[in-house]
């Protein structure tokens, strides 16, 4: 099966901030791309960091209320050093996530939910930065059409990865949700089909209703 990589998703011509950049000049350079973050990187073109929105708030957020009602939140040391950075590299969160542009979209949503980050810069194997890869760019796979998602699961997963006579198994798809109906030999492969059917890029969930004709699994070997 051909699994979209980051490669093929993401944004390669990067808008990004160097190091020494100012704080308006990032303000405007968000504005003027219409992004929300840009990368941060050195001399060498290596990303250092992310710096967002949330980030140049912060300056925001520490300035006295003028009318006096709302007071000026607890901020941790690291908050405060950004809050009072004026460049790039002070202001940026530190260091960069990044992805590597053979990976898949699994991988990539995975590091993101771990890290908790919306972004990912996308570098080579020296570090340099190739593209900038996003939430919205992963869940782009699931914009596929249901005939590309039933025709990858019935050459790919059934005919040839599971052996089996695509006239017996079947696979329904629909709004990215597929449903499995037919016969295959054992029970064993029933949870191997439909694992292999959810790996598939842009299925949304699968059911199946697939029977088996000798239960390899129980004690029993009546099929159902």
């Amino acid at each position: 099966m051909h699994h979209r990589t980051v490669a093929e998703l993401m944004t390669r011509d990067v808008v990004r901030a160097r190091r020494d950049l100012p704080f308006k000049e990032i303000v405007k350079l968000l504005a003027e791309s219409d992004v929300t973050a840009v990368p941060v990187v050195d001399e060498l073109d290596r990303p250092m960091g992310v710096v967002s929105e949330a980030d140049l708030l912060r300056k925001c957020s520490d300035q006295a209320d003028p009318s006096g009602l709302t007071p000026i939140p607890h901020m941790e040391a690291w908050e405060r050093a950004k809050a009072e950075g004026a460049r790039a590299e002070e202001l940026m969160s530190a260091p960069a996530v990044c992805a590597r542009p053979e990976w898949t979209v699994v991988e990539a949503a995975r590091l993101m939910e771990v890290q908790n980050v919306k972004r990912l810069p996308v570098v080579d194997e020296t570090d340099k930065l190739l593209g900038i890869v996003s939430r919205s760019d992963l869940l782009r796979v699931f914009l596929r059409h249901d005939d590309a998602i039933r025709e990858e699961i019935n050459r790919d997963v059934l005919q040839q990865t599971m052996g089996l006579d695509p006239s017996a198994v079947t696979a329904e798809v629909r709004q990215g949700q597929v449903v499995l109906s037919g016969p295959v030999e054992f029970k064993s492969l029933i949870p191997i089909i439909e694992r292999l059917c959810r790996s598939v890029d842009g299925v949304v969930s699968v059911t199946e209703h697939l029977a088996y004709r000798t239960d390899d699994v129980g004690s029993s070997t009546t099929g159902t």
